[in-house]
């Protein structure tokens, strides 16, 4: 009887294992997720807006989720020393031209009158100093003149002869201007300047930023007044073109996944899939993160890949949500 009650009770228990078994086995088919799915994640790649220079904060024309356009301004800091040295080179610039002005022009017209009346003065001594030395060189002949008398006239229409070629000289020397070395060294301290110039424009266009294409403010780091750091963000701005999902294909599968190959996806909430194309694939395998979850998973090696989106449907999707890849078959 004992031996009776033993094979009955363990006829009951093997028949509930059995049932117990086909349960579980029922239930994995039932929460199995099929092989051309995987998990992945949205993600946005950031662009941070920035000055190069320091300063306060003067003006945040946007804020946190505000849809902004190209060129579109977003915030300016306090420029008053850029805007002193704009004017200080341009004051620079114009002194430079000035002198460069000056001295390609040579004497002014009233210089030139002087000399030239000088000029004029010395060729009258030179023509009547010219006809007495010839007079007294005819009377020397006749022994009508002294030699002393003669040798005098001729010194000095020497010197009137002398005198009138400086002046010529002098005239010409007037009209050249400065000598080429100092026309050369004005003209590299002009360029110098100018240069010095666009340096200070740019600086004034760095204190204020706008945005360098459209996109969403993601966040705002700085509130006005507060000084900002020179090359700390003040801005941070989402791109629709920045925001992608990134998938992790087991190892088994990855060798049936190609760079352009399209993909389906699926968002929780959305009845419609978004369509994607593959445009990277990672060449390291990684460990499973623990954002992957999958009973099926028989190889804790996965490979990410980033799947890009247009920006329409990618300006809808937030970054953080989850979300499941359909590979193509």
């Amino acid at each position: 009887m004992c031996a009776s009650y033993a094979m009955s009770a363990c006829s009951k228990t093997c028949s509930l294992g059995i049932i117990a078994a086909v349960l579980l086995i029922l239930s994995g088919g039932c929460d199995r997720t099929p092989p051309n799915l995987v998990q992945g994640y949205v993600e946005g790649e950031f662009v941070y807006i920035a000055s190069p220079l320091a300063g306060q904060l003067e003006k945040l024309n946007v804020q946190r989720g505000d849809q902004v356009k190209q060129e579109m301004p977003l915030f300016e800091l306090e420029s008053e020393a850029q805007r002193a040295a704009l004017h200080e080179a341009q004051q620079q610039v114009d002194q430079s031209q000035a002198t460069l002005a000056d001295l390609k022009k040579g004497s002014r017209p009233t210089e030139m009158v002087s000399i030239q009346a000088r000029l004029e003065t010395a060729k009258a001594a030179l023509e009547f100093s010219q006809s007495e030395y010839a007079r007294l060189l005819n009377l020397s002949y006749s022994q009508a003149a002294s030699k002393q008398d003669l040798d005098r006239s001729k010194s000095m229409f020497e010197q009137d002869r002398q005198r009138v070629a400086q002046l010529q000289a002098d005239v010409a020397t007037a009209q050249l201007g400065a000598r080429p070395d100092q026309i050369a060294a004005a003209e590299a301290a002009l360029q110098a300047r100018r240069a010095a110039l666009e340096k200070a424009r740019w600086d004034l266009s760095q204190k204020s930023q706008a945005a360098p294409q459209q996109g969403v403010v993601f966040d705002t780091l700085y509130r006005q007044g507060e000084w900002v750091a020179a090359g700390r963000p003040v801005v941070v701005l989402l791109p629709p073109q920045n925001i992608k999902v990134r998938a992790f294909v087991p190892e088994q599968r990855v060798g049936n996944v190609h760079l352009g190959d399209a993909v389906r996806v699926k968002v929780d909430g959305r009845q419609a899939a978004v369509a994607g194309k593959i445009r990277f694939i990672s060449p390291r395998a990684e460990y499973t993160p623990p954002v992957i979850y999958s009973t099926e998973s028989r190889s804790k090696l996965v490979f990410m890949v980033e799947v890009a989106l247009n920006s329409e449907d990618a300006s809808k999707l937030h970054p953080g949500l989850p979300v499941d890849v359909e590979l193509g078959k």
